[in-house]
C-alpha cells in the first residue's frame, strides 16, 4: 500500500515574478498569540491573518482576511509570485517581503500578501 501526502504533492515556492505553483493550506491562524502558565497557544482574534502552506510558503496580514478564515487545512491553492523587494540594502539572507497572489482553488477567494509583517532590512 502507498500512502501519498500533501506535502509530497506540494510544489516549491514561486522563486520568479508571474510564476504560480500549487499547494495546500496547512495551519491557519491569527497575526497574534499568547501563550499561558500551561504554555497552551491562544491566538488574538482582530489582531489579523496568518496562513502557512505545506510547501513552506507564509502569508500574513495585520487585518482579518475573510477569505483565509474561510479556507480549511489542506485546501489545495495556487500561489503567485508578484513582487520580489530590492533587498540590496539587507543582509544576503533577508529576503523576506515577497509578495504571492493566493487562490484557493475549493473556494475560489483569492487575497494578496506578503510572506512577512516586514520588509528585508525592517524590523
Amino acid at each position: 500500500m502507498v500512502l501519498l501526502s500533501f506535502e509530497a504533492d506540494a510544489a516549491l515556492l514561486p522563486r520568479k515574478i508571474g510564476v504560480c505553483s500549487e499547494t495546500f493550506v496547512k495551519e491557519i491562524n491569527y497575526r497574534l498569540a499568547s501563550v499561558d502558565a500551561n504554555e497552551v497557544y491562544i491566538p488574538v482574534p482582530g489582531s489579523g491573518s496568518s496562513i502557512t502552506f505545506t510547501n513552506g510558503g507564509y502569508q500574513v496580514s495585520y487585518e482579518t482576511v475573510g477569505a483565509i478564515h474561510r479556507s480549511r487545512r489542506d485546501d489545495k491553492v495556487r500561489m503567485c509570485l508578484i513582487f520580489i523587494p530590492d533587498c540590496s540594502h539587507a543582509r544576503p539572507s533577508d529576503k523576506r517581503g515577497r509578495v504571492y497572489r493566493t487562490t484557493n482553488l475549493r473556494t475560489s477567494e483569492s487575497w494578496t500578501l506578503p510572506d512577512s509583517q516586514h520588509s528585508c532590512g525592517g524590523a
